[in-house]
């Protein structure tokens, strides 16, 4: 049979590029707007005219701007307002023309920052400084103008004066540009021309499709043929409704045909990380989570499948304090499943510096919070931004009553690729963790099919467990979610070669895992990220305020824990509260690890002073509770750690022995018996010797330690320390410039730039010469800007040598360390950290040991081989090495972006090395570390009190008592926190409250939740518990009466 062809008709032979290019171009909001498918999105546009202006003012106006309205002027649009960081407010009255009836009206305000749009003096939608291809967060102001709508609507817009990024100069993470302004682009009213919006969301995607595909993939090309076809139906049309109509038909017919039940299945969950500090300070956090929050209320209204995780209970609670018709709607919505809290946290802090205390109260007090306003505890420990994961967050985590870890940072490591994004995390004491690292890469996706593809791709545990989590939105600086994310999330669905999507929430995709994955692997230790290894060092006065403060809530809890029943003392609950959550917040991940703005880090020290200060001011309470106020003046040692003390404390200019009990106190008396007297002296060479029975060392010309020796239990000397030919104490410096982030990173070629100092300028001179104590003190010249003075003294019966530095430094891009080599051979050194310790290699066998150059521990590290080893101990110090024999303890970094400033000025700060024979368990390394940061407090008061008292005896030394608090929610009873430090079982430990009389005891978890009962003594004063390695223990102590 004869085909008849329409000669008018015209079949090309589709060239992909072109083709490509011409539905490119047919969307591009640069191109051609004048007849493509973008300039037809709104109808109209006029521009708002009555404009009124009123500023700068203060971040917290709010309140009482909207009865200031005579105080506003004239502004339009082309108008710049400043500077950076300020807030100017504008009031906006809409006239709604009648022409407009039945349309969707928007209105679009573009100042190239940040905004929040008020109504009725209530906050309802967030303008932003992005666009998503183009297309400007827009506000609605009706979806379908009717008749009792035409009268003039008046809103407010709260504009701040920085992008969601900060406002570097010259760049994103440089220090901030303080003299930008914003200029008011665009304030207009749009009519919205609906049909064409959903076909250019249609075009847009098939677009993307097109090129995330294959270029021979038969999927890929019928995305670009029916993109082809929708714009000749268009312009063949002359865009007529008709045509919209059925070009809409013509995609749906597209994005319809489905996968096989088994493709993969991306679960996607709305998100914006938002940091509570960073480019920005913490006051402008509080408005970013309020601009974010209520941009995303507004989506869940329209999109009811809508689903959004949300961190963080400081921001939280930030908002409900700020803006509380906000926190009621998303307590609303939180009953509908749609804004999910997760986390379970305060902030999302470092994962590496923090004590294993400061995360269990990172835990205690946002599960709290989430208990008490949402009625429910956090189930996902969401922990998206941090740089590396502490090897003993599964056990943390657990006894806060989390289940699930979420985060995606490791996929940031420079040199080797994770093996796993579906896996169990398996921490030192055993316990596992599911975890999943959203395989996209990111936790701020845009909902492209590009990403879509990305995340099922490279999901490295595909036919172990076919689902993957796929967190949309803008972050870092907030944002959030948009209109047209959704709509392409909508529109892939279910779309052949693509994977399926479907709105959900962590719950759900966690159910899932459970349900359906096979022999997940597991992963053993800690989460080390492979990058940003410069975070452990940077802005190491923030790092010495954490420690500092640390130990100083841990004393004020256990003194005031004593005082408990004694006459007119109450337990500060309510003030220890707020400062600890200054604390907590102290610690979110860009603000302990240096890596924030100098504004941001003069609030954190702002914040430090005042837990310290007031700190002090409770302890000092709690001491003259327990020491009841006499005319008797008598001198007084307090412990508050959990074994016997003996050492030497200076009072009135006088070196005296005390003995102190554990968490208890002792009077100061000269009863105490010394064995190992410390001497002193300079050798004919000016080498200063000095030792004391248990050790003895050399200090060369230079303030090295040419020798270190221990003596046995015999008085004889063992084996030398220092290894042949070096030099112990050696002070180096290295040359540190990253590839671009400054404070966050030091990369292992700066290892090639070791300068050793050795430019004396005070050679070392005897400075004290007692029985008790000994101490030299020396100057080095670091550079021509730079120098460091350092004190290095012995104590009477004490087998730990200390340093007392000074360093007044003004350098640019150096690193500055001191470094141990030691005459011991060992595969690994050990590394304290949250209840516990690690090992890591010495060596560099393979890519994973030397990614780990540069490394971190908390107050000790030991390098031991059989019967012989050396720890070094610090009061605020974090990054360390070890490698081969040679430890070196990093003091100072000089980054110069987000802080220009950083590090610069005077520091001091106190390390000690500690040669030991036998294990560091058994020589008591342990021990020695938490001595040297939680000094005894030496009193001299009007007391009544004589001799010792213990409140709390533990018999094992390998149990440490980490806490001792007033229980939160049970009354009259302690909390008492315990962990297993030495890496073994401890059976039958007795714990002794010689004190009081028990009325109870229970197992408790972090939150106070009782597990089990525990049987007391017949004595009602003691109970008995065991423990596995690194196992933490928490109890509820009930008392009859203290």
């Amino acid at each position: 049979m004869e085909v008849t062809k329409n000669p008018f008709v015209y079949v090309t032979t589709k060239h992909r590029r072109s083709t490509l290019e011409r539905i490119e171009k047919f969307i591009s909001q640069h191109y051609f707007t004048d007849v493509n498918l973008y300039g037809r999105i709104y109808k109209s546009k006029k521009t708002v005219d009555a404009i009124l202006h009123y500023g700068p003012t203060d971040r917290n106006a709010h309140p009482a701007v909207f009865k200031q309205t005579d105080s506003f002027t004239p502004a339009k649009t082309g108008q710049s307002f400043g500077t950076t960081f300020s807030t100017h407010w504008f009031i906006l009255d809409l006239h709604l023309n009648e022409q407009c009836l039945g349309e969707k009206i928007c209105l679009i305000w573009d100042s190239g920052c940040e905004a929040l749009l008020w109504k009725d003096q209530k906050p309802v939608f967030s303008f932003s400084s992005m666009n998503d291809n183009g297309l400007h967060k827009t506000y609605t102001v009706t979806e379908n103008l009717q008749s009792e709508e035409m009268t003039k609507q008046r809103y407010f817009v709260e504009m701040a004066c920085n992008r969601e990024l900060g406002e570097g100069k010259d760049g994103m993470i440089k220090p901030p540009d303080m003299k930008k302004s914003f200029t008011l682009q665009k304030v207009e009213l749009a009519v919205v021309n609906k049909e064409a919006y959903e076909v250019y969301v249609d075009l847009s995607v098939l677009y993307d499709i097109t090129k995330s595909l294959a270029d021979d993939c038969q999927r890929g090309l019928d995305a670009l043929y029916t993109g082809n076809e929708i714009i000749n139906l268009l312009v063949s049309a002359n865009f007529s409704a008709d045509a919209y109509q059925a070009a809409h038909i013509r995609a749906k017919q597209f994005f319809s045909q489905t996968n096989a039940p088994s493709q993969h299945v991306v679960h996607a969950i709305g998100h914006c990380h938002i940091d509570s500090a960073w480019l920005w300070p913490y006051a402008e956090t509080v408005r970013k989570c309020a601009r974010s929050w209520i941009s995303t209320l507004c989506l869940m209204k329209k999109y009811p499948d809508f689903k959004f995780a949300c961190s963080q209970a400081q921001q939280f609670d930030w908002v409900k304090q700020n803006y509380p018709q906000i926190f009621v709607e998303m307590k609303e919505f939180a009953q509908k499943n749609q804004f999910l809290p997760v986390g379970g946290t305060w902030v999302e802090m470092d994962g590496n510096l923090p004590s294993g205390e400061s995360m269990v109260q990172q835990f205690f007090y946002g599960q709290k919070f989430f208990r008490k306003e949402f009625g429910m505890t956090c189930s996902e420990f969401w922990l998206p931004d941090t740089f590396g994961y502490s090897a003993n967050l599964p056990q943390i985590m657990k006894e806060a009553e989390i289940k699930r870890f979420v985060t995606q940072k490791i996929s940031w490591s420079l040199v080797n690729k994770f093996p796993h994004h579906t896996f169990y995390w398996e921490g030192i004491d055993g316990t596992k963790q599911l975890s999943h690292f959203p395989p996209g890469e990111s936790y701020g996706m845009s909902g492209t099919a590009k990403e879509l593809l990305h995340t099922m791709n490279n999901h490295a545990d595909k036919g172990r467990s076919d689902t993957s989590m796929f967190l949309f939105g803008y972050g870092d600086g907030g944002g959030g979610p948009t209109e047209p994310m959704l709509e392409r999330l909508s529109r892939m669905a279910d779309c052949a070669s693509l994977p399926r999507v479907k709105l959900s929430s962590p719950t759900d995709f966690f159910t899932e895992v459970e349900q359906n994955a096979k022999q997940l692997c597991t992963w053993v230790g800690e989460l080390f990220l492979e990058l940003h290894n410069g975070t452990y060092t940077s802005l190491a006065n923030i790092k010495k305020q954490n420690r500092k403060c640390e130990c100083l809530l841990h004393d004020v809890e256990i003194v005031s824990t004593m005082a408990l029943g004694k006459p007119e003392f109450i337990y500060p609950s309510s003030t220890l509260e707020r400062i600890w959550k200054l604390l907590l917040l102290n610690q979110f991940h860009d603000v302990l690890p240096g890596t924030s703005i100098e504004m941001v880090n003069k609030d954190a020290l702002e914040y430090y002073t005042d837990v310290r200060n007031t700190g002090q001011e409770m302890l000092q309470k709690a001491i003259d509770a327990i020491l009841q106020t006499n005319s008797n003046q008598k001198s007084f040692a307090i412990n508050t750690l959990s074994w016997p003390r003996k050492e030497i404390v200076e009072i009135e200019n006088k070196l005296v022995a005390v003995s102190t009990p554990s968490v208890g106190y002792a009077q100061i008396n000269d009863k105490v018996e010394v064995i190992n007297y410390v001497k002193i002296a300079i050798q004919e060479n000016g080498d200063i010797e000095l030792g004391n029975g248990l050790l003895q060392c050399t200090i060369d010309k230079f303030g090295r330690i040419s020798s270190l020796k221990i003596y046995d239990k015999n008085q004889s000397v063992s084996d030398e320390c220092v290894a042949e030919g070096c030099y112990a104490n050696q002070f180096v410096m290295f040359d540190d410039v990253p590839l671009y982030w400054d404070a966050w990173d030091v990369m292992d070629y700066h290892l090639e730039t070791r300068t050793p100092i050795i430019k004396v300028t005070d050679a070392p001179h005897i400075v004290q010469s007692n029985q008790l104590r000994a101490a030299c003190k020396f100057t080095v010249a670091i550079s021509d800007i730079s120098s460091l003075t350092q004190v290095i003294s012995l104590d009477a019966d004490s087998p730990v040598l200390k340093f007392c530095t000074k360093v007044d430094w003004h350098e640019s891009h150096k690193f500055l360390k001191v470094e141990f080599p030691w005459n011991i051979r060992s595969p690994k050194g050990t590394y304290e950290i949250q209840f516990g310790h690690i090992e890591r290699p010495t060596h560099q066998n393979t890519s994973w040991e030397s990614a780990k150059y540069e490394v971190w521990a908390h107050k000790w590290c030991d390098m031991s081989q059989h019967n012989l080893g050396v720890a070094i101990l610090n009061d605020c110090k974090y990054g360390c090495s070890a490698f081969s024999n040679v430890m070196r303890l990093s003091l100072l970094r000089s980054p110069k972006a987000p802080d220009g400033n950083a590090d610069m000025g005077e520091h001091s700060f106190t390390y000690a090395i500690m040669p030991h024979k036998g294990t560091f368990q058994d020589a008591g390394v342990i021990q020695q570390a938490y001595q040297l940061n939680y000094p005894l407090h030496v009193i001299k008061e009007l007391a009544s009190n004589d001799g010792d008292l213990s409140f709390v005896k533990i018999s094992s030394k390998a149990v440490v008592m980490e806490a001792l608090r007033k229980s939160e929610f049970h009354s009259d009873s302690l909390v008492i926190r315990l962990y297993e430090a030495y890496g073994g079982s401890a059976n039958d430990v007795l714990i002794q409250f010689p004190c009081i009389k028990l009325k109870k005891v229970q197992r408790c978890n972090v939150l106070e939740d009782v597990k089990e009962q525990v049987a007391i003594g017949d004595e009602k004063q003691s109970f008995s518990t065991s423990f596995k390695p690194f196992q933490i223990k928490s109890f509820i102590v009930s008392y009859v009466n203290v």
